[in-house]
């Protein structure tokens, strides 16, 4: 099969995948994460900034456009919507998987649109982890990229009929890369989540930022397994850990070794992005459900949407009595449920997110571990 009917088939898939998921109104990891409501602690809208810092450069909203397509004439139409949706609201914004283009010069229209639409904003290219850094500076020249995103996605290959098979060499390549590229690199799972542990491996091969993407959005073992025939291989629908529960399980191994953390798998409102960063998350990033409303109503929508939650986020940090994103990081959460337990297993104390406003020694994110 084609990558151009591969992409489009991820992006049909996964706009499906999305309007069912909403239509059934599923509970999501999200939902286990509460504020603790203090009445008088709000502060005033103006006093509000969003700015949040990544990889050394300031950006105007802790919220993304993360990867998702390119590769076709279709998926080529849906990045010049995302671009200008990028392009209006100041969001930054990720292209999808280059490898359509490092393997077919032909398709680079249907990725550098995102440059084309959106000449001054933050531009991120996306590669997989199998790239060599002369591939690597391919992909950022043809956008212009600010930064590079290598995505992990051993069990989205595992289960694409034509995937690799063979992980055994991203740690050396991800190393390659960090040492010769010259600028951040991002690197992001697809939907399954990154641990401790692998922060702690990403830092020791000098990545700097990484994004969690944890299960709960868009859910690419399904949509392997649905090109597969006879969908055989769905036994790893529920794979991974959920965003929040990467955040928590990852907090102490990023402050540890200075990492940024990113946010994105499953978020699906402003509330979703504002518990996100009171979790540590930098910025949060969107796809499943930008991509939908794009899809199906058009880039004025999605335009006017992500310009109702930049609103919002702002509004529920005014009530938070957080004047910035790094100010969410004071907010006491109540962790139930399944994050709840998962911390516990994981030997994260729950509870000290009940009450991080009290300790006015508190480091950025909670480190209390269960003894």
């Amino acid at each position: 099969m084609s990558y151009a009917s591969r992409k489009d088939d991820h992006v049909r898939l996964a706009v499906a995948q999305h309007r069912e998921s909403m239509a059934g109104h599923r509970r999501s990891p999200f939902d286990e994460v509460a504020f603790v409501h203090h009445a008088l602690r709000g502060t005033a809208e103006h006093a509000v900034s969003l700015a949040t810092e990544v990889g050394g450069t300031t950006w105007p909203v802790p919220l993304y456009i993360n990867a998702m397509t390119g590769g076709s004439a279709r998926t080529g139409e849906v990045n010049r919507g995302l671009a200008i949706a990028a392009r209006e609201t100041g969001l930054a914004i990720a292209s999808g998987s280059m490898s359509a283009y490092l393997a077919d010069g032909s398709v680079a229209e249907t990725y550098r649109v995102l440059r084309g639409e959106n000449p001054d904003g933050y531009v991120i290219a996306n590669v997989n982890a199998n790239v060599t850094p002369e591939m690597a500076m391919r992909a950022v020249e043809l956008l212009g990229a600010d930064a590079l995103q290598v995505h992990v996605n051993a069990i989205q290959e595992i289960v694409m009929p034509e995937g690799d098979r063979d992980f055994s060499a991203w740690p050396r390549h991800i190393a390659r890369l960090t040492e010769t590229l010259g600028i951040p690199v991002i690197v992001k799972e697809v939907g399954f989540g990154i641990s401790a542990d692998t922060v702690t491996r990403l830092a020791e091969l000098g990545v700097r930022i990484v994004d969690v993407s944890g299960n709960g959005g868009t859910n690419f073992a399904l949509i392997e397994n649905a090109r597969r025939r006879g969908a055989d291989f769905g036994l790893l629908a529920d794979w991974g850990l959920s965003t929040p529960a990467c955040l928590v399980d990852g907090a102490e191994a990023a402050l540890t070794n200075g990492v940024a953390l990113l946010a994105s798998g499953g978020v699906r409102t402003p509330l979703d992005v504002v518990r996100a960063l009171a979790l540590g998350a930098r910025a949060v990033g969107v796809s499943g459900h930008f991509l939908t409303i794009l899809e199906s109503e058009g880039v004025d929508a999605l335009i006017a949407a992500i310009t109702a939650w930049i609103t919002q986020i702002r509004q529920l940090m005014v009530v938070l009595g957080a004047d910035t994103v790094r100010a969410l990081a004071d907010a006491d959460l109540l962790l139930t449920g399944g994050l709840a337990e998962i911390c516990r297993l994981r030997g994260i104390d729950p509870a000290a997110y009940a009450r991080r406003s009290r300790n006015p020694l508190r480091p950025i994110v909670p480190t209390s571990r269960l003894r």
